[in-house]
């Protein structure tokens, strides 16, 4: 398929609360490092931030703890797209795991370190408030003190939105009964899902969350992401030689199929990949192809 001239706006639009962002994002995670794990190329990465916004994304993911031995995520952000933001643009984060200056995953914060994770947010992200906070989990433990200390800055003004990243439906339960919840972001794709994430996606659309799959084109813990996924099932690629497109961008439209509530944040540091994975805003799959796909995801 065609890529050059479509734009995210292909993809149709959701509400994050008050804020409008179309249903094609993009992920922050693999602007830091390049092939190999080696840093990524910063005017590279700041470029392919830029371009994304002109192909009309508007909802980028991010984190503080997205980093490589030279690179942050946030900065790169502040850098592309900082002084000031475009009035549109929704920066998403999230808090709860950290990394230690090596880069070595830290326990899940404590309630009380919460807002310092906010506050480097903030920082590094040159931003006042932020406009969207996922609380991420690291297991089914209750959530209810750490998402009161969100519930508690969101109040202040400091944070605008809250959403809540790897949770089960008891702890989605429990952040609603706490603070209005506008999105969940569990790993869901084709090669694997979160345990109860199929009963929080319809519950989403029962109540207008919007639901964010990670890993939907790479599947289970493959940050190196689409291209060490591999193992594309038939239903995958007869699909993408009906429509003329690629495997990934397959995945992408049957994850946008899922309902008009989810959101996609596919992330590259490859201005070509780019291209492709907003263009997969703009594939229909007919119903036949949905089934085959569903089966194969299910397998």
């Amino acid at each position: 398929m065609t890529t050059e001239t479509i734009t995210a706006a292909a993809s149709g639009t959701w509400q994050l609360g008050d804020m409008t962002v179309r249903r094609m994002g993009f992920g922050a995670m693999r602007l830091t490092e390049g092939p190999g794990g080696a840093p990524s190329d910063r005017d590279r990465a700041v470029g392919v931030l830029r371009r994304a916004v002109e192909l009309g994304v508007n909802h980028i993911d991010t984190a503080a703890f997205y980093f490589s031995s030279l690179r942050s995520a946030n900065e790169l952000i502040n850098k592309a797209l900082g002084g000031p933001y475009p009035e549109d643009v929704v920066i998403a984060t999230k808090v709860g795991p950290g990394r230690d200056p090596s880069g070595e995953w830290l326990p899940l914060a404590r309630p009380d370190q919460l807002r310092g994770q906010v506050e480097e947010n903030l920082r590094q992200l040159g931003r006042d408030h932020l406009d969207l906070v996922n609380l991420r989990m690291y297991g089914p433990q209750p959530l209810s003190e750490h998402f009161g200390v969100l519930a508690e800055l969101r109040e202040a003004g400091i944070v605008r939105h809250l959403g809540v990243s790897t949770v089960r439906p008891h702890q989605l339960a429990e952040a609603l009964a706490i603070a209005p919840v506008v999105c969940v972001q569990n790993r869901f794709g084709m090669g694997g899902r979160l345990d109860g994430s199929d009963e929080i996606l319809a519950e989403c659309g029962r109540r207008g969350i919007a639901f964010v799959p990670f890993f939907a084109i790479a599947g289970e813990g493959r940050e190196a992401g689409a291209a060490a996924a591999g193992g594309d099932g038939p239903a995958v690629l007869a699909a993408a030689r009906a429509h003329g497109a690629t495997p990934a961008q397959i995945r992408l439209a049957w994850t946008l199929h899922q309902g008009p509530h989810v959101l996609a944040i596919p992330g590259t540091g490859d201005p070509a990949h780019l291209a492709e994975n907003v263009a997969a805003g703009a594939l229909r799959l007919t119903g036949d192809e949905l089934a085959a796909l569903d089966a194969e995801a299910a397998a």
